[in-house]
């Protein structure tokens, strides 16, 4: 299968009798881990038989816990952990000088309080961001000093207005320092805490002239992260970045893919496909050719009619494991705005609906893990 030629890539120089004994004591990238009490034994039996049991499954902290917690904030991730999820999953962007830090776009604005800021008025501007004007403040336009006197916001303040209280007490954090909080969270709950991160419109950085990839790849040798088993996977929904990832680092890599649209780099570069063509029993093969794992829309697994209520799964859990890809699909939510109509409780956006029936029903499908923002939600439902 290209899951095992990909195993022995990523081990380079280890001779092929070592690979094997690698892949029966859980070296298989993408392999879900749970904690210290599952064997590496155990985890390679997961590769192979996803899904079949709640302790393979595995929760992604999304932007932390963001349900609780301004998004990308240290504070975020520590809940999430706090709160059982195994890895908690950093969006990265850069700094003018080369700094990655955790955001959810370049675009500044709408997750920290430079708008309130005078001394930085004049780096507000306009840049097409995959082909799309956005205005606004951009990351790379700030040193990482200068981006530290900022401070973090709630993104959706009318979604989660409890969240709010804690505008303006968090920093923007390096990825270093989620690095370093994944690493003392680990020691101190006795159990691994792995990294999940994103990189961020790779097409646009690269056109930037800052790279997403290299510093990236630069970090987790630093950190000692860049090997087989090592608790770190790595997504985007470009393709070409995460091929050339795939060259270069050892551990798991995930393709994300939307109910919509395409990859970027394949829409700067005349590709016609699509996300769609991407996700058929051929497209998932080819993934399967650089990528260890599906980070699909939730509504590609479960999709709604026109009136917003449940339909069918489709067959992309199935289809996915058959290529030899785990699925963590994006993203649980729990309040009746990113619900879909039949697990809503109101017409009120930010109440909260039937949220564990709603988990339930996308554990239900088979998948490996599920991205959250109220990580606490996802993990009673496994139960």
């Amino acid at each position: 299968m290209a899951f095992t030629s990909r195993l022995r890539k990523r081990l380079g120089v280890v001779a092929l009798g070592a690979v094997a004994v690698l892949a029966t004591t859980g070296a298989v990238p993408g392999a879900a881990q749970s904690g210290p009490a599952q064997t590496e034994s155990a985890r390679s039996d997961a590769a192979h038989d996803r899904g079949a049991h709640a302790d393979d499954r595995i929760v992604v902290g999304h932007r932390g816990a963001s349900g609780y917690r301004p998004e990308h904030t240290l504070a975020s991730y520590e809940l999430a952990a706090r709160m059982g999820a195994d890895y908690i999953e950093p969006d990265l962007v850069t700094t003018s000088d080369g700094v990655l830090v955790a955001r959810h776009e370049p675009e500044i604005g709408g997750t920290t309080d430079v708008a309130d800021r005078p001394e930085f008025a004049d780096r507000k501007t306009t840049k097409l961001v995959d082909g799309e004007p956005v205005t606004g403040w951009f990351a790379e336009d700030f040193t990482l000093a200068e981006l530290k006197t900022l401070r973090a916001k709630e993104r959706l303040p009318e979604i989660r207005p409890d969240n709010t209280i804690y505008d303006g007490r968090f920093e923007i954090p390096t990825l270093q320092e989620v690095i370093d909080l994944s690493q003392r969270l680990s020691r101190e709950l006795h159990r691994p805490i792995g990294i999940y991160p994103e990189t961020k419109h790779p097409t646009y950085f690269q056109e930037q002239g800052l790279a997403l990839e290299p510093k990236l790849v630069d970090a987790l040798n630093r950190n000692h992260l860049n090997r087989p088993n090592a608790k770190v996977q790595v997504q985007s929904f470009e393709v070409g970045n995460l091929k050339e990832l795939d060259e270069q680092v050892r551990v798991p890599l995930v393709q994300l893919t939307s109910t919509s649209g395409a990859p970027y780099d394949f829409v700067k570069s005349g590709d016609p496909r699509t996300y769609e063509d991407l996700t058929t029993p051929e497209g998932l093969r080819e993934i399967a050719t650089y990528a260890d794992g599906l980070g699909p829309s939730i509504g590609q697994i479960i999709p709604l009619d026109a009136d917003g209520n449940t339909t069918e799964p489709t067959s992309l859990v199935d289809d996915s494991h058959a290529a030899g890809l785990s699925v963590v699909p994006w993203t649980f939510r729990a309040e009746n705005e990113f619900l879909p109509a039949d697990y809503d409780s109101s017409d009120d956006p930010a109440e909260w609906g039937d949220a564990l029936g709603w988990a339930k029903a996308v554990w239900d499908t088979g998948v490996d893990g599920m991205f959250a923002d109220h990580p606490d939600i996802v993990i009673e439902a496994a139960e």
